[in-house]
């Protein structure tokens, strides 16, 4: 008998209590959906913590400001990112294969988390941590570019030239810029449809000395 009560709702089981994870995940998910609408700055706590369904005082158990819900957005985001990076080049064929995959990635983040990335860059200027997260970021794809770079040479693919590090710094605060004006449309940009290709057409002709490569 009783433990029929326990499958009856509302009788023997206790409703379940939303975790502190459940109140993270609801808060981030409340502010990604806030971006799309409008800027960080006519965001407020409150706003944040309505969508979430807790207090505004609750939300200071989780979060210091809105600044760093930012934050923690982007730390997730970048997180699926490299996997998403990862899992790419590992099913890449081909040098070609390999570099366009990881541009579409890169292009794919910034598309799928535009406002994101939008208050992500409004709050470079003014956030240590921002910069330093996106700091990180960008030194990570700086290595791993300068390391194929330095492999291809090392095979033959590719000519000596300039140092890797230094083709890779170039190339990749390139990728930065032009994917995240285009994708926002602050202009002036690429297409959306275009911006794989020319910026592939780029890399190899920095890379190889030509767009056109089989390996």
């Amino acid at each position: 008998m009783s433990e029929a009560l326990t499958d009856v709702p509302g009788r023997g089981r206790r409703p379940r209590r939303p975790s502190g994870d459940d109140r993270e995940r609801a808060l981030l998910a409340t502010a990604e959906a806030l971006l799309e609408q409008r800027p960080l700055d006519g965001i407020s706590v409150d706003d944040l913590a309505r969508g979430a369904g807790i207090s505004r005082s609750t939300f200071y158990f989780y979060f210091a400001s809105k600044e760093a819900v930012v934050l923690a957005l982007l730390d997730r985001v970048v997180a699926e990112a490299r996997a998403a990076r990862t899992a790419a080049l590992a099913g890449a064929t081909g040098a070609r294969d390999a570099w366009r995959a990881a541009l579409v990635t890169v292009r794919d983040t910034f598309r799928e988390h535009r406002a994101l990335t939008a208050a992500a860059t409004q709050l470079l200027a003014a956030s240590p941590e921002v910069r330093s997260l996106w700091s990180a970021v960008m030194e990570d794809f700086v290595a791993e570019t300068a390391a194929a770079i330095d492999a291809e040479r090392a095979r033959g693919a590719a000519p000596a030239g300039p140092p890797a590090r230094d083709l890779a710094v170039a190339l990749n605060w390139m990728n930065e810029r032009v994917i995240q004006v285009s994708v926002s449309g602050a202009g002036p940009g690429l297409a959306e449809e275009d911006l794989v290709e020319v910026l592939l057409a780029i890399w190899l002709r920095t890379i190889y000395g030509s767009d056109r490569i089989d390996r």
